[in-house]
């Protein structure tokens, strides 16, 4: 199967003597029909601060939207939880965070993983939607392989996400029989969260965001609006924004500021 040229994970080993000495690493996932490159300015911007970064292609995606209707949730954070092994075993503590799908993993790997967890990082994370077509998608999934993509949410002209021009109707439906569990889980979240939410996005409404909010355990949550930015923030006009705050975040709960 070939891969797209931009699809390869990005992986870069710690930096302590720019960390305070101490050794942080930080897992990142990209969303549902995307791939690294839509995260990749945002793991290379922390990575030149001296955090290790793990940015994994999840199964299916950066090669044909067919391949990745064969593929499921489990498939997705398992190749997450490797990668977040791998952090733990070579760093002193460890942030995850995520983008639109990739934000609901991140959150399943804080909900598993408590105790081994210093901070959440979201970026208009989707467990939740109002769009009524998804309760037909057990059926659909069955009579159609996809429906029209949903990559390229960008405000910021002439940006591309390189993701899929279709939506497979299998993979989406697995993706959807997760969020009632991570969504019943969020209490075991006792980290702290920063979540960033675009004020407009035409991926994922407004549902998600009091769900997260509103049930998640920890007392140290901070809502950080991008006004200038649609679904796929990590490549639009907050971009730089996202990347201040969250290598900010990351060294406020791992004290290494």
């Amino acid at each position: 199967m070939t891969i797209h040229p931009l699809a390869e994970p990005l992986s870069v080993p710690a930096r302590p003597e720019l960390t305070g000495g101490r050794r942080i690493g930080v897992l990142l996932s990209h969303g549902f029909t995307g791939q690294p490159a839509s995260m990749k300015p945002w793991g290379e911007s922390l990575a030149a601060r001296g955090y290790a970064v793990e940015l994994p292609r999840l199964p299916g995606h950066g090669t044909t939207w067919q391949e990745m209707n064969t593929t499921t949730w489990a498939d997705w954070y398992g190749e997450l939880t490797r990668a977040f092994e791998k952090l733990c075993a070579e760093n002193d503590a460890v942030v995850v965070g995520g983008l639109s799908m990739g934000g609901a993993l991140a959150l399943r790997i804080a909900e598993d993983h408590a105790d081994r967890i210093a901070g959440v990082m979201v970026v208009n994370p989707a467990i939740a939607t109002k769009r009524l077509d998804v309760k037909l998608l057990p059926i659909l999934k069955h009579l159609v392989p996809s429906f029209p993509g949903i990559a390229n949410d960008i405000k910021k002209p002439g940006v591309e996400e390189h993701g899929y021009t279709k939506t497979p109707l299998k993979a989406a439906h697995s993706m959807m029989q997760a969020w009632p569990t991570v969504a019943a889980d969020l209490p075991r979240i006792t980290a702290p969260l920063i979540y960033f939410r675009s004020t407009e996005d035409h991926v994922v409404d407004e549902k998600t965001q009091p769900i997260i909010t509103g049930r998640i355990s920890s007392t140290d949550v901070t809502v950080v609006p991008l006004e200038n930015s649609f679904h796929v923030a990590t490549l639009d006009n907050d971009a730089e924004k996202i990347f201040e705050d969250s290598a900010a975040f990351i060294a406020r709960v791992t004290q290494t500021g």
